[in-house]
């Protein structure tokens, strides 16, 4: 039996609530700025997000071509994100927002984005993070797991049900090791702490917003002067990776 959570129907009452959610929104929005940041310094060609679903990045970037793993209505392509439908260095850009976590087998991924990112070419994440904080918050209140200490796979054929919300942290610091043989040409440039309190106060896909929306710039100057704690508090990574020549 299907997971309520894998339908498209799901995906498109995630992307409704988005949109009727003032802080959540918000939320979005500054994520997306903070891939459109790293958009702005990749080379010329084809931008593509990884698992748009119930997001709306294409009204912020109108030239980046989205997909998703599921049939969903707007979506320029649909495929499965361990095998790319592109050649090798046609893209000059991807991002992500909470889809790496989902994937069966990340390597194969991250094996993809070395074969098609262009010289230059970069991949921006915003995936959770393991921080003391985001594990008690993980662990206690969301429906995913979060362990810190499995494998680098999860088991396929449930693109969205199954899942390991620490797969970030398992693999560009706890296994970031092994990145230099298994994506030769993808180096990680960045790994920033971010956001420990707004996303909860937002309440996220599934409960009420804790705080009116006039007050997210409040929330996020807050964030701010707890950002030399982020190491410990925040509840989201922002990952980027570069291409370069081998």
């Amino acid at each position: 039996m299907t997971h309520p959570l894998d339908l498209p129907e799901t995906t498109e009452l995630h992307k409704s609530r988005i949109q009727i959610k003032p802080f959540l929104k918000k939320w979005y929005l500054e994520a997306y700025t903070q891939f459109i940041r790293v958009l702005d310094t990749c080379p010329d060609g084809k931008k593509i997000e990884i698992g748009s679903g119930g997001g709306f990045f294409k009204t912020r970037y109108p030239q980046i071509y989205t997909s998703d793993i599921l049939e969903l209505a707007g979506m320029d392509y649909t495929f499965d994100a361990q095998t790319l439908p592109f050649l090798e260095m046609e893209l000059s850009g991807m991002v992500m927002l909470n889809v790496f976590h989902h994937i069966p087998n990340p390597a194969l991924f991250l094996q993809e984005a070395n074969r098609c990112l262009k010289h230059g070419g970069k991949i921006c994440m915003i995936e959770p993070a393991n921080t003391v904080f985001s594990r008690f918050i993980y662990k206690t209140f969301h429906h995913e797991p979060f362990d810190e200490k499995g494998s680098m796979q999860i088991d396929p054929g449930r693109p969205l049900s199954n899942s390991n919300q620490a797969m970030a942290y398992i693999y560009f610091i706890r296994e970031q090791k092994k990145l230099a043989s298994l994506i030769p040409r993808l180096k990680l440039k960045r790994i920033q702490y971010y956001s420990p309190f707004a996303y909860l106060i937002s309440g996220g896909l599934s409960k009420p917003a804790l705080l009116p929306a006039w007050m997210y710039k409040t929330v996020r100057a807050f964030e701010f002067l707890f950002s030399p704690l982020n190491r410990y508090l925040a509840m989201f990574y922002i990952i980027e990776l570069e291409a370069f020549k081998k």
